[in-house]
């Protein structure tokens, strides 16, 4: 048979789409430290020495959006106008507005309030939109995910802490990596196929340089070297040099790396953004949810690799949908684990917001190098926690 090549991609927090993630999200981090029911919709906009933050907010708390969004872009490295943008020189802008009372009212009593089925007064919370979100797991790696984009994450967070450390001092914040690995029928990775770092830079230091420092101190310290064979392609820099970066070069928008963010193309998405958005939009916290469940499933033993897809209908609390694909690696039929799935997960937002305790600022910190995954951060629904009792109900049939 022809081989399996999957490919997923990852960039840098200082690339210009990541720059306004992790402002939105340190946005509504402030938000919700000082009011944990606000609502935030927010949404950022950056260019050259500009920076647009609008969207829906609606609380009870002030936060100095400015100064957020300066402070974020100094701490990712934007400090002079001499690599192409500067924290304290860029002009912000903020465009916001409350959230529509209509979608509010949804979402403040849920449709089976609203038609004398809700269950609790705590669980009365509708879903702040339509939509389908899903989440995925796959045992490749110690923290359940495909190793493509473990991968690129990995390469894309080792050029921002060789830039920060000072250990490659002409290495500018934004950056991308790629990497395309060859897996066997059993989805077993067995090669790498090609690895791609492209890296902002500054101007006085040579294409050979970059080429050389890059492979000795970002690749062959991320990649197993049992990956990488002759045939294997290495691309640093492929266009060649690459000193105008960042907002200079590109134009940046909250929520459109959507792919990044998750499973780097292995699993299918549902097409909502999480970034500056409060945990009652389910974009955010169903997905994480599903990620949760899905984890859950493959630690638990339950099958190698699965895929959970939820829906739901805006201001009704409970899930339109559940599906749970195992693709042929379940120990269990899918629908003895779907059935265990519902025992033990509560996929209303109200529950999803008070298991995965939401209502807290935990958001920055995923805002770059990816959701789903992560180690050393607070990130509740990557917690395996209820994985023994998932097993044995779905062994016992759901």
């Amino acid at each position: 048979m022809s081989p399996r090549l999957v490919t997923s991609e990852s960039v840098t927090e200082g690339h210009p789409d990541k720059m306004c993630d992790q402002i939105s999200d340190a946005i509504l981090d402030e938000i919700v430290a000082r009011d944990p029911a606000a609502r935030v919709a927010c949404e950022t906009a950056i260019t050259t020495g500009f920076v647009l933050v609008t969207g829906e907010i609606s609380t009870t708390a002030y936060v100095d959006i400015p100064r957020i969004a300066r402070e974020t872009i100094r701490d990712i490295g934007y400090v002079s106008s001499a690599i192409g943008f500067d924290w304290e020189t860029c002009g912000v802008v903020t465009a916001i507005n409350e959230q529509s009372r209509d979608i509010a009212a949804g979402v403040n009593r849920s449709w089976e309030a609203r038609h004398g089925r809700a269950e609790s007064a705590e669980l009365d919370t509708g879903a702040g939109d339509q939509g389908m979100m899903i989440g995925f797991a796959c045992d490749e790696t110690p923290e359940l995910m495909p190793l493509t984009i473990s991968l690129a994450h990995r390469l894309a967070r080792r050029l921002a802490d060789a830039r920060k450390s000072g250990e490659l001092p002409w290495l500018r914040p934004d950056g991308k990596s790629q990497v395309t690995i060859e897996y066997d029928d059993g989805w077993r990775p067995r090669r790498a196929e090609a690895i791609v770092v492209s890296t902002q830079h500054a101007p006085d230091v040579d294409r050979e340089a970059v080429e050389t420092e890059v492979r000795r101190h970002i690749i062959d310290t991320i990649v197993d070297g049992a990956l990488i064979d002759d045939a294997t392609n290495v691309f640093v820099n492929p266009s060649g040099r690459f000193v105008v970066g960042g907002p200079r070069g590109d134009a940046g928008l909250t929520g459109r790396k959507i792919i990044v963010d998750t499973y780097g193309g292995v699993a299918r998405h549902g097409g909502g953004a999480f970034s500056g958005k409060d945990p009652t939009k389910v974009d955010r916290s169903a997905a994480y949810a599903a990620r949760w469940v899905a984890k859950t499933i493959v630690a638990a033993g339950l099958a190698r690799r699965c895929e959970v897809t939820l829906s739901y209908a805006i201001g009704v609390a409970r899930p339109t949908s559940v599906n749970v694909d195992t693709f042929g690696t379940g120990e269990v039929p899918d629908a003895a684990i779907l059935a265990a799935v519902g025992k033990h997960f509560d996929l209303r937002p109200g529950a999803i917001i008070r298991d995965l305790d939401l209502r807290r600022p935990i958001f920055r910190a995923v805002a770059a190098y990816g959701h789903f995954g992560r180690t050393g951060i607070d990130v509740p629904w990557e917690d395996t926690g209820r994985a023994a009792d998932l097993a044995a109900d779905a062994r016992r049939g759901g």
